[in-house]
């Protein structure tokens, strides 16, 4: 029987730090997040766009998997979900100093300005004009999210 080796790593990202991007819009990766990422994917992460005009920062590895499911999403226009998300997709690595640089047209996208939020949310992490982000959870707040929350006991 052929011995199959294989390592599991289970990293949850979670909290919504507030960073400043730099005049290059290099966005400084929280120490808390650096070490896992180094471990997880070497420092390999990739940007893409959420329909919602946010920014999502996966692990490559991470997303590798992910668009397995993207792909084979059964949507009413699958392929407009896939364009946004897909279409968007830029590799990047992260420096020494541990910074990533935000693409440009992914700024532009989602209205990225300087003051933004790095949302964790398990396998990846929402990238937020801490705005835009202020304002959608103002927004959500309105929306039932209290009847959501009461079938969760914290």
């Amino acid at each position: 029987m052929e011995k199959v080796d294989f390592c599991l790593v289970l990293v949850v990202f979670q909290g919504s730090p507030h960073i400043n991007l730099d005049a290059k819009g290099r966005l400084s990766v929280p120490s808390r997040y650096r070490e896992a990422l180094a471990e997880l994917c070497s420092g390999q992460m990739t940007f893409t766009r959420h329909p919602d005009g946010c920014a999502l920062l996966y692990p490559r590895n991470v997303l590798g998997n992910e668009k397995k499911r993207i792909n084979g999403t059964s949507f009413i226009r699958p392929e407009s979900f896939q364009r946004i998300v897909m279409g968007s997709a830029v590799d990047v690595d992260m420096d020494a100093s541990g910074r990533l640089l935000v693409p440009t047209e992914l700024r532009k996208a989602c209205g990225l300005s300087k003051e933004i939020v790095l949302v964790g949310l398990g396998s990846h992490f929402e990238l937020w004009d801490a705005e835009k982000l202020a304002e959608s959870e103002a927004k959500a707040m309105t929306e039932n999210l209290s009847d959501i929350a009461a079938q969760f006991n914290f």
